[in-house]
């Protein structure tokens, strides 16, 4: 068993956790130092002689970066079971010892907080914006998306070597690609811990949410640009023909081509030769699900563009959601 740490600027609370580790049981632990400097060049030397190992860079790459460092090293060495832990304090030894006695065949394994008592706003916050993107992503709800403290069977070292990203965003990546690569997702509960506000923490609300909702940032763009074409071609053949039917058609046949071409290309990056079949036959679906709801609203006496509005708000994380798992799986 390997414990990984990503340290990136650590304080003596790293030194603190190898300690109790070490007491605790003889798990190895490997320490990633993520480019921070010689500055902290003691702290990694302290935790070298309670017996961890140290890999180091110049370069600060990321948490993902530092992860994937770890996990390639180990692919090319020992193959153990994984688990990765913060460097902050917010995982206790005993928890880390918990997450170890869980991991299994085909699952991976969540140290899982609740958030109760005294939680950092942005912590509490960010944690239910990345719940409710994971859910319309993968169709799944998972009580904790930012948790660091997790479990890999070494037999998925080749799949965690090969998720895309380098900061915050491949924790999240490994929970959106789990399901395809034919893992679980298990939640095992875990004491919810922030020291001092959590001020040790080098998150960027800002650069780091950007990269972590990227996926739907992406599609969200390229429904946008769609859903402003189908608006302007409907305005135009209703205007041209008063026959909404041939106006919701003719306007969603210009904008699923665009759509297609943007998604695949894009926003999945799929290699399926079939996704233009399903994403026809998906596209076929919300397109008579889209005038049945426009026409549902008409006839309760609401505006035409405001019928449409609530129409595309309804369909987007459903197609969002099939796109993603089916269609450009």
């Amino acid at each position: 068993m390997i414990i990984v740490i990503p340290a990136y600027e650590p304080d003596g609370k790293l030194v603190t956790l190898v300690k109790d580790l070490k007491i605790m049981c003889d798990f190895n632990i490997l320490i990633i130092d993520d480019g921070s400097g010689g500055k902290y060049n003691s702290i990694f030397e302290e935790t070298k002689k309670i017996g961890a190992q140290v890999i180091s860079y110049e370069k600060n790459k990321g948490k993902g970066g530092a992860l994937k460092t770890a996990f390639k090293y180990i692919n090319l060495t020992d193959k153990d079971d994984i688990i990765t832990a913060d460097c902050d304090g917010q995982h206790l030894p005993k928890d880390i010892i918990k997450i170890a006695n869980e991991i299994t065949k085909d699952k991976v394994i969540l140290g899982t907080r609740h958030f109760k008592g005294k939680v950092p706003l942005r912590s509490s916050f960010g944690n239910i914006l990345t719940r409710g993107v994971f859910s319309i992503a993968s169709g799944k709800k998972i009580k904790d998306t930012q948790t660091g403290l997790r479990g890999f069977e070494k037999n998925m070292l080749p799949w965690i070597c090969s998720v895309e990203g380098e900061s915050y965003d491949y924790e999240m990546n490994l929970l959106l690609e789990a399901d395809k690569a034919g893992y679980d997702l298990k939640e095992i509960p875990i004491e919810t811990i922030y020291l001092e506000n959590n001020k040790g923490s080098h998150f960027n609300p800002l650069r780091d949410s950007i990269k972590i909702y990227l996926p739907i940032v992406k599609f969200s763009g390229s429904s946008l640009i769609c859903a402003l074409l189908d608006f302007i071609m409907l305005m135009f053949l209703e205007g041209m023909t008063s026959n909404l039917l041939f106006s919701v058609l003719g306007a969603r046949a210009c904008s699923v081509a665009v759509n297609y071409s943007l998604n695949n290309k894009y926003v999945f990056s799929s290699r399926d030769k079939s996704g233009l079949l399903k994403y026809l036959l998906l596209a076929s679906f919300i397109a008579i699900t889209n005038y049945l709801l426009i026409n549902l609203f008409c006839n309760l006496g609401i505006h035409l563009i405001i019928s449409k509005i609530l129409t595309e708000g309804t369909l987007f994380f459903f197609s969002y959601y099939a796109q993603r798992n089916y269609v450009f799986k």
